[in-house]
């Protein structure tokens, strides 16, 4: 698996064009990523790769940048 699923995860629990998901976007900087739609990107998150988020890390979770930070804790390669 790699950064392409982790994208596809932000289009699909955003519902926002690939070309948004760069890595200084942030949550709340774009209408789509309100709160819920936060928690829908981390149950996609953890259903894909087979982890299961810490409350800290999905509360720190704040732009894709940080995601691919805290998804490496979880040992998943991007």
């Amino acid at each position: 698996m790699g950064s392409s699923v982790l994208v596809q995860c932000f289009v699909e629990a955003l519902g926002v064009d690939e070309k948004l998901v760069v890595d200084d976007l942030e949550y709340n900087s774009i209408a789509q990523w309100d709160s819920v739609a936060h928690m829908t990107l981390i149950a996609a998150l953890e259903e894909r790769f087979d982890i299961m988020l810490d409350t800290d890390d999905i509360i720190d979770m704040s732009s894709v940048a940080k995601a691919k930070e805290i998804l490496k804790k979880y040992e998943v390669t991007l």
